[in-house]
């Protein structure tokens, strides 16, 4: 073939984005359990981390089965669907599944786990910000209203402004802060008080408000509708739990 006519030209051009083509989706499908893995070894890591296990993702795996007791999927209205307990846990529904998928079904993942003795409900968070996805983990007490851990993560909030959400700085302000306006009225509609990220700051006793980001206004704001939206989901379990 003579390599200097156009035909050759194209010939080589089309042959070669083939062959890469074909690379790309054979690296693709090979690294994709992998990948899958890796994600479900993170998710581990951050539901862990909002009680108090810090872990890398190597050990994830198995502090999860040792501290992860149960994972429960509740319906609307609070009753359990499926469970899965133990070793068990990260096999069910309530872990393996997306959240966003699942809440879409009406089907409510929840985490209980013990550490030291304590019990802790750890809820997935997921929800839209400024430009994309954001998601997070937020642990409650015994009490099922005091937050004893969270953690905030994004795919594409603005840098230094709205990605602040995934800083431990914006996550503390949230622990000690409590959902229910009244402790002993109940998990109700009503009594539902929720965290908010508040513009200018919180006042310090406030026991429902956080500091939004400065300069953040609109992931903040998304954050704190994605926590009301997503906790107030559990409200019958726990009702039903009391």
């Amino acid at each position: 073939m003579d390599t200097n006519k156009n035909s050759y030209t194209f010939m080589f051009a089309i042959v070669m984005v083939v062959v890469v083509a074909f690379l790309l989706s054979f690296a693709a499908t090979s690294l994709k359990p992998l990948q899958d893995r890796n994600i479900k070894l993170e998710k581990m890591q951050n539901i862990l981390k909002t009680v108090g296990v810090e872990v890398t993702r190597e050990q994830a795996e198995v502090e999860f089965s040792k501290y992860i007791k149960s994972g429960v999927v509740i319906d609307p209205t609070g009753n359990v669907i499926d469970e899965a307990k133990g070793a068990d846990v990260e096999k069910g529904l309530a872990f393996s599944g997306d959240v966003k998928h699942a809440v879409a079904k009406k089907q409510y993942p929840i985490f209980i786990a013990e550490v030291k003795g304590e019990t802790f409900y750890v809820i997935p968070l997921f929800g839209m910000g400024m430009w994309s996805d954001i998601w997070g983990n937020v642990a409650l007490k015994a009490d099922k209203n005091t937050i004893y851990g969270i953690n905030f993560d994004h795919k594409s909030e603005t840098a230094g402004l709205g990605a602040e959400i995934a800083t431990e700085i914006f996550q503390k302000e949230w622990i000690g802060k409590q959902i229910m306006e009244d402790a002993n009225g109940g998990f109700t509609d009503a009594n539902f008080a929720s965290v908010t990220a508040i513009k200018g700051g919180a006042d310090p006793s406030d026991t429902h408000g956080v500091d939004a980001i400065s300069g953040g206004t609109v992931t903040s704001v998304a954050t704190s509708k994605m926590f009301h939206d997503r906790v107030a989901l559990y409200l019958p379990y726990f009702n039903n739990l009391k």
